[in-house]
């Protein structure tokens, strides 16, 4: 079928995914081919010591994202969208939205990037016997009970960014099963939060804290269908019309898994972008709890062992704007990509060590390190200084503390990993990225033709499994990506050497030795 036939006849899938810096959009065929895309750039602020994005934004971003897509489509083939086969909606994990009865927002939206919940965290953690991360749902519900908010008693919903949009597209308060795993800790055996783990925070509390969650569907469910409301906030121009169906919305970590094909046990992912985390699918449970690993989930239900660190490329991407500042102040007009991809490939020219720096681009907090506050730091012992270095020093950073919980999972659990693969703007750049992380992990790293589509093309991914489930297909997850989207795609894998493994040891060293500097520099700066 013809893109434009797909594309009058509704037979596609629209994934849409909240980032951190991006709002996209992406429109597949049933084959999963990517026939249009659009995006909205936007920014979170940290007010009064919250990192947040204002509501107008995020309802201005759905829009500006959409519009963007229908304007692609309009302009590749003469068409305007009225229908879809599917949509799904997706989003950073984590963080909290808390509604009123009417809907309304009680306080600012906190995201994922908040490291105020600290106690909150410790407490639940000790209770639950179960590792409860600062960034969870659940940590600032209790912290919020810890410190008497006033609108706590008006609060009817804690819920996270992707299950707010999609109850304002079709209603329903529901949210995919991944991304109720960063909420509250779920039973793999029932597929829904641990109701032991429920019982416990009710004791604590005197509070049934499943009624603020959103309920929790599997990949394939259905998850209603687009209202008039809906059809009316998504597109401002009319065009779009109401009753299109929506698969279960999910948090990147899930749609990460489903863009990577690693949502079956021994695989793995890791998602670079502003924030970084790597994933691996388990065969079996963890020996202990680890507070670097966050036990999650996979879109359809599989435990996943979860490292996440809340800063990635945030300060590669600043280095590279003055960099790019510096290039125009000599009469060079060269695009952001271009940019990236040159001094991305001058990094291979570095030390396997990166000469001795070290680049700690914390912009926030990091919960794996403990480390309640960040201010982005680089280090250097001596007068050594050159380009290649810097750069590989910077991508060295955004991998670093991702490698820590890497080194819990693979070298002291020795979990079994058949394939890892990477995603993301980091390895938009073919080799660099790739051939660094596999240096940080050990092991092989492949990275797909798609690395750079991401979460939306995942939650399309997922949308077109919805419809494979409705049309009566049985099969798993895991076997409909494989069968029906990865089979004859190409990747590449990169092996790493024995030089550079030493080499991201290596520099590793120096960088534990410099994040002394970075908890110093935090607490003096950020007071």
């Amino acid at each position: 079928m013809r893109a434009e036939e797909s594309i009058r006849d509704g037979k596609t899938a629209l994934g849409i995914e909240f980032g951190s810096t991006n709002i996209k959009a992406v429109l597949t065929d049933l084959t999963g081919k990517v026939l249009a895309s659009g995006s909205f750039g936007w920014e979170n602020s940290c007010v009064d010591g919250i990192w947040t994005y204002p509501l107008v934004q995020i309802e201005a971003g759905l829009r500006g994202a959409y519009s963007s897509l229908r304007e692609d489509v309009e302009k590749r083939y003469g068409l305007t969208p009225t229908t879809f086969g599917v949509i799904g909606i997706s989003a950073m994990m984590h963080g909290i939205l808390a509604l009123s009865k009417d809907g309304r927002l009680l306080a600012p939206f906190q995201t994922w990037r908040n490291t105020n919940t600290q106690k909150a965290a410790d407490v639940l953690t000790e209770a639950f016997q179960f590792n409860i991360p600062q960034r969870w749902t659940v940590a600032h519900v209790y912290q919020l009970m810890l410190e008497e908010a006033p609108y706590l008693d008006e609060c009817v919903c804690a819920t996270t960014l992707a299950s707010y949009i999609h109850e304002r597209l079709t209603g329903l308060r529901v949210t995919g099963v991944g991304d109720a795993s960063g909420i509250f800790p779920i039973d793999e055996k029932t597929g829904d939060y641990d109701q032991a783990m429920l019982d416990t925070f009710e004791a604590m509390t005197g509070r049934d804290v499943r009624r603020l969650f959103p309920k929790v569907l599997k990949a394939g469910e259905a998850a209603g269908s687009l209202t008039p409301q809906g059809a009316a906030m998504l597109d401002e121009t009319g065009a779009l019309q109401p009753g299109i169906p929506f698969c279960p919305p999910e948090g990147d970590a899930g749609t990460g898994m489903v863009a990577t094909n690693a949502v079956c046990p021994g695989t793995g992912n890791v998602s670079a972008g502003t924030s970084t985390f790597a994933m691996i699918v388990l065969k079996e449970r963890l020996s202990k709890v680890y507070r670097e690993i966050d036990m999650v989930s996979t879109p359809d239900g599989s435990p996943a062992a979860m490292a996440h660190a809340n800063n990635g490329t945030s300060d590669i991407n600043a280095w590279t704007g003055m960099f790019g500042e510096f290039a125009k102040m000599l009469g060079m007009q060269t695009d952001a990509g271009k940019l990236y991809t040159m001094l991305f490939e001058k990094s291979l020219e570095g030390a396997p060590d990166a000469g001795g720096l070290a680049s700690i681009g914390f912009y926030s907090g990091e919960g794996m390190l403990s480390l309640p506050e960040g201010v982005p730091l680089f280090v250097r012992r001596d007068g050594h200084l050159n380009l290649a270095d810097f750069y590989r020093a910077q991508i060295y950073g955004a991998l670093a503390v991702v490698k820590t919980g890497l080194d819990l999972l693979l070298k002291d659990e020795k979990v079994p990993l058949t394939r890892l693969t990477g995603h993301g703007g980091l390895f938009k750049t073919p080799g660099v990225a790739q051939r660094y992380l596999a240096a940080a992990a050990g092991t092989p790293v492949t990275v797909l033709e798609t690395a750079g589509e991401g979460g939306p093309w995942g939650e399309a991914l997922l949308g077109l499994y919805f419809l494979s489930r409705q049309a009566g297909r049985k099969e798993s997850l895991g076997t409909f990506l494989q069968e029906s989207v990865f089979r004859d795609m190409k990747q590449s894998t990169i092996t790493p050497s024995p030089e550079d493994i030493a080499g991201f040891d290596a520099y590793m060293k120096e960088y534990r030795k410099a994040l002394d500097i970075e908890r110093f520099a935090a607490e003096k700066l950020r007071a």
